[in-house]
């Protein structure tokens, strides 16, 4: 199953029912190397590079298609996908402000 990073309102309860139909195993984990920052009323996060940057957030195990719905999720909020390691090592999926 792939893992999602959520910084945002994907960790909630209401939002991970309505778009997932389910709640979703999470663990804490951090985004390294990032910033956070805001995109409008959106949290976002701005890569740095920086290794002193982080982004709390929680690591989501999903399934494909929940991954799916999470894109569609995101979708009207500019964010895109993109794979990051984070501070426990595991790769995942995680959405950050992009405009087109």
């Amino acid at each position: 199953m792939p893992l999602l990073f959520s910084y945002g309102t994907l960790q909630t309860a209401e939002v991970q029912q309505s778009t997932f139909g389910r709640l979703v195993r999470a663990e804490r984990d951090r985004l390294l190397r990032f910033a956070p920052a805001m995109a409008g009323p959106h949290a976002n996060a701005v890569f740095t590079g920086d290794p002193a940057d982080g982004v709390p957030g929680m690591a989501l195990d999903v399934t494909d298609a929940e991954l799916s719905r999470a894109d569609e999720y995101e979708r009207p909020f500019d964010y895109r996908r993109m794979s990051v390691t984070l501070a426990s090592g595991r790769t995942a999926w995680v959405y950050v402000f992009s405009p087109l």
